[in-house]
């Protein structure tokens, strides 16, 4: 199993001059899921080196298991320190690509004409896409084969309006993740915020947020053992 993890290299939350970047449970989560599932991974980001972690996901409040063991891992740390370019990226050397969330996303992955490429390929060709929070807002230009929205009569999930609001952002994000999904035809659903919930339809997989990030990577992994 080859999985390809993308991640923003985005650093700036809008206009505040406050920072921001890849949340870092949704990157360690499916990390530790995939590697102990012996695959091999490959990091990306569209600049390349090291991702943007937004400093918010390093809080102490906001650790979990999983990062609590990357802050212990010299392995992921370098490995998260020198993701390669998105745009050396062959679609034919992976089996999946799963997409972390955090805010950073939404402003380069979301329009990077590169990574919109990657997800249409991946997709056309039955491989696994799976994003997580932020992160489906990735798929908002992304078509499927036929030209039409991707997520269009698809089910899928993404951070909430009222989580947005809950972190008070929803006026500084390009767009709200919630709403995007549904302008572009997805069949949106949603659970009380902050619990796991992951969609699936076909080979889309999408997470709500931070929490959902260990049952997606599961999801898609079983997806791959099909």
């Amino acid at each position: 199993m080859r999985i390809l993890l993308v991640l923003t290299s985005h650093d700036q939350l809008g206009n505040t001059g406050k920072k921001t970047g890849f949340w870092l449970e949704e990157f360690a989560a499916p990390y530790y899921v995939f590697k102990e599932a012996g695959a091999t991974l490959t990091l990306a980001s569209p600049k390349g080196g090291q991702p943007p972690l937004d400093p918010k996901s390093d809080d102490p409040s906001a650790q979990t298991e999983a990062t609590l063991r990357f802050k212990q891992d010299a392995e992921a740390q370098q490995a998260l320190a020198t993701t390669v370019a998105l745009n050396t990226i062959a679609v034919a050397d992976y089996d999946a690509v799963f997409y972390p969330g955090g805010h950073g996303p939404l402003w380069d992955l979301a329009e990077d004409p590169t990574s919109i490429a990657l997800l249409e390929e991946m997709y056309a060709a039955g491989k696994p896409v799976a994003a997580v929070c932020h992160a489906p807002g990735v798929l908002r230009h992304v078509k499927a084969p036929d030209g039409s929205l991707l997520v269009k009569g698809k089910s899928v999930t993404g951070f909430t309006n009222t989580e947005e609001d809950a972190v008070q952002l929803s006026d500084i994000v390009p767009f709200l993740v919630e709403d995007e999904l549904k302008n572009a035809g997805g069949i949106y659903s949603k659970v009380a915020d902050w619990q796991p919930y992951v969609v699936r339809t076909d080979n889309l997989i999408t997470g709500q947020n931070p929490a959902s990030s260990e049952p997606a990577a599961e999801e898609l992994l079983k997806l791959l053992r099909k």
